[in-house]
């Protein structure tokens, strides 16, 4: 790997690359640092030899899992490339890549169009202010169409979006790009790295390239009032000085989106993204958008060294690295900064530029830039880093898990091990919510989805050596009773000199919404009052226990009005194990019942995904509370449904909707079960007593 210096921050280009997956995001990125001499081959990652995709999960799965970053030396430039996964479990990661970046490329199959994801990070990009521009790949591909492609993206994202290149044919016919900035067309000999030709544009694109030349024009004359009404008044095109002059301003006001065309496979189109970002999009300087306290953050290098880490990983050979990105001064090896979140402070003990796996220490790196350091060893996702930790910038939001496994080690000597594993995996990864579950004893992980899941389980058992396995997580059901009874409970043992003996009669009452009362009733000394509190135990272990299904009995009151005792052989253990008894007799008669946890969701689709969506909710026995619509134009469905139903609605709502629906959901309050849900967990737990 070259050696790298600090650029400086006008020369950085921060561009986070984002899409849906298989639209060659990765591949894009991999062309630029084979175009720009970086690597001495095309990384492919269809056959694991990617530079970038080189995590085993990756590899295998084939799809990008975490961001990698491509650090790419071009002319007097550094661009940072981050290349982010479009698979919607890994949102989390992606999300904070595009906080570290000033340009958001989207890439787009020239055959598929924008899908769910791309649409899903464009929201997220308009709402982060990030100036955004679009790569529309695979043109040489079956099918491909590029005016089909601009049409839909046109009625995907609106009409500022505009062709910078377009293609010369397509599908098999594709042999170039037209540059329209410079009016030339552009050939790529893939078999020399250097060799691209441009030349003029062939005739029979002149008429294309031409109306592509207009609608930039218009476009871009928007920043520039005075230009602008110079341009609606006459007839004239914008001079090339002035078009030059104007583009950077456009893309970083978001007035203009611009659009590239070509193929990474064969590496068409590649240098006229790489000259563009160079030339016109912003950089860190143009669009700081850090907030701290709810203040802007500027990117300055004149400052006060700080800077903010929106990624960690755990390298099972180098430890923990922290990716920094650095909004203020200049960061050194040996510097010691102060953690905002902790009060504490970290030694930088080195500075590396990472590309994919590898690593290279570097002197230093300035404000603007991203860079990697290890072994940081209280700092997590999120934090930021300043010579006094008196700055702290605000945290990103993040989705929320809805997607709930439970996680156990094989061999139960391993559990200590696997609970560190998640600790740490649920640092690195905001999306990760780790819960130990005292009532049913289970860990729980909350997670975006399968796929998430799985890769923190081949990952433990890659760092770890933990074999794991994932059991169904316990619904949290209650028990109750619906009448008033009364029974007596009474516990005698003789086994030779002092026995045991407890009497007490207990009265159950239901207690809706009011939680456990417990009464003492007890006249004349018939249970001594030192005693009463053992008949208050022992009824709060049954109600612990169950009856019917064993989870745990709510909303009783109990009422302990008669009993008797015996001078030498009663006790508290006595009258605990009476009142245990007495509590079952009474709750044969009491009506007892199953309570089932409900969940209270609002589902945000599309107005094609509404009706299939209620179809569902009305086969998990949930009722529609009503509708309403959100910014976006989606169609909010709001819910009630029993949470065992909706448990795993994740994977079920991407099935319904091809991924574009999404939904939160809080636990609230408790419904008598169905008889036929009722007998299913009194049968189970029967079952599982007599095992």
């Amino acid at each position: 790997m070259v050696d790298m210096a600090a650029p400086a921050t006008e020369h950085v280009r921060n561009i986070v690359l984002v899409g849906q997956d298989g639209a060659g995001k990765t591949s894009l990125a991999e062309a630029m640092l084979h175009v720009s001499g970086r690597t001495p081959r095309m990384g492919t990652t269809h056959d694991g030899k990617s530079y970038l995709d080189y995590d085993q999960e990756e590899i295998r799965r084939r799809f990008t899992i975490g961001t990698s970053i491509a650090p790419i030396p071009y002319k007097d430039f550094k661009i940072n490339l981050l290349d982010t996964s479009g698979h919607p479990d890994f949102i989390g990661d992606t999300l904070a890549s595009m906080n570290a970046a000033e340009m958001a490329l989207f890439v787009v199959d020239a055959v598929a169009g924008p899908q769910v994801m791309t649409t899903k990070l464009w929201r997220e990009a308009e709402g982060m202010r990030l100036s955004r521009a679009v790569f529309i790949n695979h043109i040489d591909r079956e099918n491909a169409d590029f005016d089909t492609a601009m049409a839909l993206l046109h009625a995907r994202f609106g009409s500022r979006l505009g062709p910078v290149t377009i293609p010369m044919g397509v599908d098999k016919d594709f042999k170039g790009v037209i540059d329209i900035l410079r009016m030339k067309a552009r050939y790529f000999d893939q078999g020399d790295a250097n060799a691209e030709r441009v030349e003029d544009i062939p005739p029979e694109y002149a008429d294309a390239a031409q109306a592509a030349r207009d609608k930039l024009c218009d476009l871009v004359a928007e920043a520039d009032d005075e230009l602008m009404m110079k341009y609606l008044e006459g007839d004239e095109q914008l001079t090339q000085e002035e078009l030059e002059s104007l583009l950077d301003k456009a893309i970083t006001q978001e007035l203009f989106i611009p659009v590239f065309v070509g193929s990474t496979i064969i590496e068409q189109g590649i240098k006229a993204v790489m000259d563009d970002i160079t030339t016109y999009f912003p950089s860190p300087r143009d669009h700081g958008k850090f907030s701290a306290g709810g203040q802007e953050v500027n990117i300055d290098v004149a400052g006060r060294p700080a800077a903010f880490v929106f990624k960690t990983l755990s390298d099972p050979f180098v430890g923990r690295l922290s990716f920094l990105k650095v909004f203020s001064g200049i960061l050194e090896p040996g510097m010691e900064l102060v953690n905002a979140r902790t009060g504490k402070k970290e030694r930088l003990g080195h500075l590396y530029v990472m590309m994919g796996k590898e690593t290279v220490d570097v002197k230093s790196a300035k404000a603007g830039d991203i860079i990697v350091v290890p072994k940081l060893s209280e700092t997590r996702t999120g934090d930021t880093l300043s010579q006094t930790g008196e700055i702290a910038i605000d945290p990103l939001p993040m989705p929320q898990p809805q997607y709930p496994v439970a996680i156990e080690a094989v061999n139960k000597k391993d559990e200590d091990k696997l609970g560190s594993f998640l600790a740490r995996s649920a640092e690195n990864d905001p999306t990760l919510r780790i819960e130990r579950n005292d009532e049913t004893h289970q860990t729980v992980v909350k997670a975006m989805g399968d796929a998430q899941v799985e890769t923190l389980l081949a990952r433990c058992k890659e760092q770890t050596g933990v074999e794991t396995k994932l059991v169904p997580v316990r619904i949290p059901y209650r028990e109750t009773i619906r009448k008033s009874a009364e029974a007596q409970g009474r516990h005698k043992k003789q086994t030779g000199g002092a026995g045991q003996f407890g009497d007490c009669w207990l009265r159950l009452e239901p207690n809706p919404g009011a939680g456990y009362e417990f009464v003492d009733a007890i006249k004349g000394g018939a249970i001594p009052g030192g005693l009463i509190p053992a008949v208050d135990k022992g009824v709060q272990d049954a109600m612990a226990e169950g009856f019917l299904a064993g989870y745990p009995m709510v909303d009783i009151k109990c009422t302990v009005f008669d009993g008797s005792y015996h001078s030498v052989d009663s006790n508290e253990m006595a009258f605990k194990t009476a009142a245990r008894i007495g509590f079952r007799a009474a709750c044969e008669k009491a009506d007892p019942i199953l309570l089932e946890p409900m969940a209270a969701m609002d589902v945000a689709v599309t107005e094609e995904y509404a009706g299939p969506v209620m179809g569902d909710i009305s086969t998990r026995r949930g009722r529609i509370i009503g509708t309403d619509s959100n910014d976006q134009g989606e169609t909010i469905i709001m819910v009630r449904v029993p949470y065992a139903e909706v448990i795993n609605y994740t994977k079920d709502l991407r099935a319904i909707t091809r991924g574009s629906g999404s939904y939160s959901l809080t636990l609230e309050g408790y419904e008598p079960a169905p008889a036929d849900v009722t007998k299913k967990l009194v049968e189970a737990y029967q079952a599982s007593k007599n095992a």
